[in-house]
């Protein structure tokens, strides 16, 4: 392999890389951690260095289909999002597969072991596994560059999306990439001319893109057809690494296969220096061929794979013949269970094999720490920061709402949430995206009297809107209160979808009264003004929304960075 050149790359920025080199004409996503650094990426090569199109959408769902939209077209493209935004995008996702995908398209979801910034650790294997397309997932940066390319080109050979799946470590740790020399980079720059590679060709068959039911049974049946083909694929991409310990082999996946080899030779030592088999999995469909063959010459199986035990669980209907499953669901031999919550690492797949853990830095200088002390040790919760304007916006809520019988206050995920916390404490629910109004609804069908719904400005247009729509069609007796900070600040300060000044026209145009429609700036001099207009709000038995506007401070930064500022 000829390198042109050698470059420190984070995963999501190896996988962005990957595709300006694939030749992609747009990408598309929605900010959410782990997975920003992709768009960001492209983005940057779009507006600094003419690259392929790359914007970000109202949410993944409109991401999708996007994507969906260049593939028709016949050209290449890559949407990335977290592993809950593939929730949102599930429906133009499992459909997608069932369409001729022309031009290769890509779905990476970055998933969150751990909820480092999630409210759940689901496991997007699932997704591909139900969409029945394949999937892939590295385990080192220079895997996520190499297998987005070879995604783009599997997308078009069997005429479907394929999905990559991250997870956090390898999205946000940095390593050396190494790139080929091919025609598409070579001597251009990373964005380059490389669109020229997939020329305007929209596809021809309609019936193939419109999933009537007459032409969407035939296309499942397609599908269904494709199967055999892509478990040769799969098949094909794997071996089995050999062993000299016939009594246990060792399947891992992803991250898992880098833990368990860190700990390979302490492991073989502890076996009297014998190796078990092992096979590491980083394609989807499952390879049945390669595991059948592993597993008919072992008594036991331990499988090390990150997130949930997608491969634990399957194992058992794929195997012929009687043999033992380790890994999350059960522990090998006396050794511990892999952790069903949180990441794996080298320390807990040490214990899972068994093997005595390693001295820390602490038991090297002969400090004994007990559990109780470390107990004791404050954690640092994560906080609103210093002059944030949702803590005054907060803090008008709660003043606004003491004293009121029957009251419930419904919230999302966004910095504000952290507005649960002290010294604010103010909202009472929290779940994902746009559930604070759908939440505020019900309550208030329930019976309950006051109930305010707190949103982000870019959440709501995330998915906020149809809620509130919703709301106006019944004339809710409820209050959406939502925190314009003119950004999209938890997952870097992304610019929102419409600019604040035209929030109030969208909500008009929603339905909402004008009479009941109030735009409040969040300050704290301004606390008792504000708390009392929106307790009139909040008493009022019909529907209304209050909007409290001020920037971010990190928002305002960027302004004035770039020569803007305060846009006020």
């Amino acid at each position: 392999m000829e390198i042109i050149e050698k470059k420190a790359l984070l995963g999501d920025e190896a996988v962005a890389v990957a595709a300006l080199h694939a030749g992609i004409s747009a990408a598309y996503g929605y900010p959410g951690t782990p997975s920003t650094e992709i768009l960001e990426y492209l983005i940057d090569e779009y507006k600094e260095r003419d690259g392929p199109r790359a914007i970000w959408c109202t949410n993944e769902k409109t991401a999708v289909e996007a994507g969906l939209g260049v593939s028709f077209a016949g050209r290449r493209a890559i949407v990335a999002m977290k592993h809950v935004g593939l929730n949102v995008a599930a429906d133009p996702f499992i459909n997608g597969a069932l369409l001729g995908i022309k031009g290769g398209l890509v779905i990476v979801a970055a998933d969150d072991p751990g909820m480092h910034s999630s409210q759940n650790e689901q496991d997007s294997r699932f997704y591909a596994a139900f969409a029945m397309i394949p999937c892939l997932e590295p385990r080192s940066q220079q895997e996520a560059y190499d297998f987005t390319r070879e995604a783009f080109d599997l997308s078009e050979r069997f005429h479907v999306p394929v999905l990559l799946r991250l997870t956090t470590r390898l999205s946000h740790a940095r390593a050396e990439v190494s790139f080929e020399k091919t025609a598409g980079n070579e001597g251009e720059s990373e964005s380059g001319a490389v669109r020229a590679q997939n020329p305007l060709s929209k596809a021809e068959n309609k019936t193939e893109w419109m999933l009537l039911p007459a032409f969407a049974r035939k296309n499942y049946a397609n599908l269904i057809g494709k199967q055999e083909d892509l478990l040769e694929w799969s098949n094909s991409r794997v071996a089995v690494h050999a062993g000299d310990d016939v009594s246990l082999a060792i399947i891992t996946a992803g991250l898992g296969g880098n833990y368990y080899e860190e700990n390979l030779a302490d492991f073989a030592k502890s076996r009297g220096e014998k190796t078990p088999l092992h096979l590491h999995i980083s394609a989807y469909p499952l390879p049945t061929e390669k595991i059948r063959t592993l597993c008919g010459k072992v008594e036991k199986i331990l499988v090390i794979e990150e997130g949930q035990p997608f491969i634990e669980e399957k194992l058992r209907g794929i195997l012929f013949q009687e043999i033992t499953v380790f890994g999350k669901l059960q522990a090998l031999n006396d050794a511990f269970a892999l952790p069903r919550t949180g990441e794996l690492d080298p320390d807990n797949v040490r214990v899972a094999l068994g093997l005595a853990p390693r001295p820390s830095i602490l038991t090297s200088l002969n400090v004994n720490v007990s559990q109780d002390t470390l107990a004791k040790i404050p954690s640092r919760p994560p906080q609103l920061c210093q002059g944030c304007p949702h803590g005054d916006s907060y803090e008008a809520v709660k003043r606004a709402t003491a004293g009121l019988d029957s009251v419930a206050v419904t919230s999302d995920i966004g910095c504000y949430s952290l507005g649960a916390s002290p010294p604010y404490s103010v909202p009472e629910t929290i779940v994902c995206m746009g559930a604070s109004v759908g939440m505020a609804r019900g309550a208030a069908d329930a019976g309950l009297e006051h109930v305010v719904a707190v949103i982000g400005d870019s959440t709501f247009l995330h998915s906020g809107m149809t809620g509130l729509l919703e709301a106006v069609a019944a004339d809710t007796p409820m209050t959406l209160v939502i925190l314009d900070n003119s950004i999209v600040a938890m997952t870097g300060c992304q610019e929102t979808i419409i600019p604040s000044e035209k929030l109030r026209a969208l909500l008009l145009g929603l339905g909402v009264p004008r009479e009941h429609l109030l735009d409040l700036e969040a300050k704290h001099q301004l606390l008792d003004e504000n708390a009392a207009k929106l307790r009139a709000e909040i008493k009022y038995q019909g529907l209304s929304v209050v909007v409290f506007r001020r920037p971010c401070l990190e928002a305002l930064r960027k302004w004035r960075k770039k020569g803007m500022g305060d846009r006020e």
